[in-house]
């Protein structure tokens, strides 16, 4: 089993191109399903022998009926799931297993959530609160405006290199899910926002021994190396707190507002579907769900008998 998984795992990182973040909840999720079906010995750390052969859609219908009686919500289940049939097709693509017994089992039903979003105005507003008398403040203002501007992901956004801005064409080059990359445009409020951070953004760079400067990322933390995800996260918290009326949004929140404005003005699902770097359509359309508060407004203000 251990054998198969790191092949799997291979095939994961190498074949399927994925990221860093999947491959980690690959492998927290396939290895609950074997500590599940083969205990370690607290002891010695040995596992019972078994036959992948021999699991069916009932182990696993067994394993996930387990994971709901400890109250895990059906979110991570389903990914779980998810997991099993994709490493159960592999294996199947292999000729390890003659089935799939994993697509025997319904996904648990989820509650369709809408994207948290903000009102043009509260974005503005929430964008403008750190103060840019400051170095840290012009970073943080780059980041918002380009979070923003661009609806790139957080976690795009900290691998950007200072190669990826064309500043003429307003463009940037971000590096996706599965290391698929696409040009995102941007406006003006974020190139400018950009420029007076580059200015100041050796100071942050100074910060950090030579060996351990990060010359071609374009955002630094103030130890000079490239900012993580974790800390735009941190960053985000800081400024909810200053900005009055601003509660649970999140750096993610910024890019479901890129979308879902664009909409509402009237912009393509598809070139919407571009710029956010989407797979599938499917993804985008949940926007739809999110704009009909508009069409309600628009609804209620022209219709004569609304």
């Amino acid at each position: 089993m251990e054998q198969l998984l790191e092949q799997f795992f291979e095939h994961l990182r190498y074949e399927r191109n994925v990221s860093e973040h999947t491959l980690r909840n690959y492998r927290i999720d396939l290895g609950q399903f074997y500590d599940h079906l083969a205990p370690a010995d607290p002891e010695t750390g040995t596992r019972r022998e078994f036959d992948i052969k021999q699991i069916d859609h009932i182990t696993i219908r067994e394993w996930l009926s387990q994971l709901h009686a400890e109250h895990k919500q059906k979110t991570s289940i389903a990914r779980k799931l998810a997991a099993l049939r994709t490493f159960f097709q592999f294996l199947l693509r292999e000729g390890v297993v003659e089935m799939n017994p994993a697509k025997l089992v319904a996904t648990p039903r989820l509650e369709k959530k809408l994207p948290n979003h903000l009102s043009v105005e509260d974005v503005v507003r929430f964008i403008e609160t750190p103060d840019i008398e400051t170095d840290l403040g012009k970073r943080d203002r780059a980041i918002l405006e380009m979070l923003y501007g661009t609806g790139v992901r957080v976690s795009e956004l900290v691998k950007l290199d200072l190669r990826d801005i064309d500043f003429a064409q307003k463009m940037a080059r971000v590096t996706g899910k599965r290391r698929k990359q696409r040009v995102v445009p941007f406006g003006d409020p974020a190139k400018h926002a950009l420029l007076q951070y580059l200015a100041v953004r050796n100071s942050f760079l100074h910060n950090a021994p030579l060996a351990e400067r990060d010359t071609q990322a374009v955002f630094l933390n103030y130890q000079g190396t490239r900012i993580t995800t974790r800390s735009v996260g941190r960053m985000v918290d800081k400024y909810i707190t200053i900005c009055a009326g601003i509660h649970n949004i999140s750096p993610h929140s910024l890019r479901h507002s890129f979308a879902t404005h664009l909409l509402d003005s009237g912009a393509d699902l598809r070139h919407i579907q571009e710029l956010l770097g989407h797979a599938r359509i499917s993804t985008t359309q949940i926007y739809t769900h999110v704009s009909m508060e508009k069409l309600i407004e628009v609804y209620d203000k022209t219709h004569p008998k609304a």
